[in-house]
């Protein structure tokens, strides 16, 4: 795989527009976020804290296939922690997926927000929807000032 094709694929700049949003708002001691593309790739909003779960590479990818598979949200357990995974699109982009980790959370007390955590996984594709929304605006706005170029004024 070429690593400078996936940094600068649609895909992986959308990915981290929307994990630097996403992970901005989250609160301190609050859920654990982790964005991955279809490659691989991952946004971790707390590395450190999402290492200590000691979630493996295999994990992730039974995760990933479940949802392939059409299960949507995978909701499980990691030792102590509820794991709630889904997948992350837009209308024009496949992300990926996002996986919400829940530290200390029973898979009866997920089972009881499981409506808030749906909630929460629909705000993620809100937020990517918006995200390539602006992205699209702007390169739409672009094209068009390079189409009027610099010695045209620009009619409205």
């Amino acid at each position: 795989m070429n690593m400078y094709e996936s940094l600068s694929s649609p895909s992986f700049v959308l990915n981290e527009q929307i994990a630097r949003q996403v992970f901005e708002v989250l609160p301190e001691r609050g859920p654990l976020v982790l964005i991955m593309d279809r490659r691989g790739n991952s946004w971790p909003s707390d590395s450190e804290e999402f290492a200590k779960l000691n979630i493996s590479e295999s994990f992730l990818k039974e995760l990933r296939s479940k949802i392939d598979d059409g299960a949507e949200p995978v909701v499980t357990q990691a030792e102590d922690c509820s794991i709630i995974a889904a997948e992350l699109t837009t209308e024009q982009s496949d992300c990926g997926y996002v996986i919400v980790a829940l530290p200390n959370y029973s898979p009866e007390s997920t089972l009881i927000n499981i409506d808030l955590i749906e909630m929460l996984l629909s705000q993620f594709s809100l937020i990517a929807r918006l995200i390539e929304k602006n992205n699209l605006l702007y390169e739409a706005q672009m094209k068009y000032y390079r189409a009027c170029g610099p010695g045209t004024p620009a009619t409205n």
